[in-house]
């Protein structure tokens, strides 16, 4: 069966204007208050804004013979449906005019494909999960693949 594990980070540009802010911030303390002063508001503030970026920008997903898994939710593959892989004008009508408010989404905005996993759980109110991913067909493939294993 194939497994699907991926680990999606922020791009480099948001990367690169965490320095930026970061810096700006040292330059305006620079100009009102010094040298160390400068120095320690661009070194905290870095820590600060590339934590953010690193926590916000990361998250893993997967898919295996015991599910699915987003982040920190999990759906069993017991309620696995159909997987379906949504390129760019298919993955923001999703996102936008077709999107189901009670939907479980797992979305970064750097990102523009994803995969809608339907939930086939009569008791779950969610109708699916929607998961941002760079390689759609892939998870999708994965996801579907099992579920095919797990009804036969």
């Amino acid at each position: 069966m194939p497994n699907h594990h991926e680990r999606l980070t922020a791009p480099l540009s948001w990367w690169l204007a965490a320095v930026a802010f970061a810096l700006t911030c040292g330059w305006i303390v620079l100009v009102i208050g010094g040298w160390s002063a400068a120095a320690i508001t661009a070194v905290v503030t870095g820590a600060l804004v590339i934590a953010l970026v690193a926590r916000y920008g990361a998250v893993t997903l997967s898919s295996d013979h015991l599910g699915v898994t987003a982040g920190p939710a999990h759906l069993p593959a017991a309620h696995v449906g159909r997987a379906e892989p949504l390129h760019r004008e298919e993955y923001r009508r999703r996102l936008g005019v077709d999107a189901d408010a009670r939907a479980h989404l797992v979305t970064r905005p750097y990102l523009d494909r994803g995969v809608c996993v339907a939930v086939d759980d009569p008791q779950d109110p969610t109708p699916y999960w929607l998961l941002s991913t760079r390689r759609p067909d892939a998870l999708a493939a994965a996801i579907n693949a099992h579920r095919t294993s797990q009804e036969g």
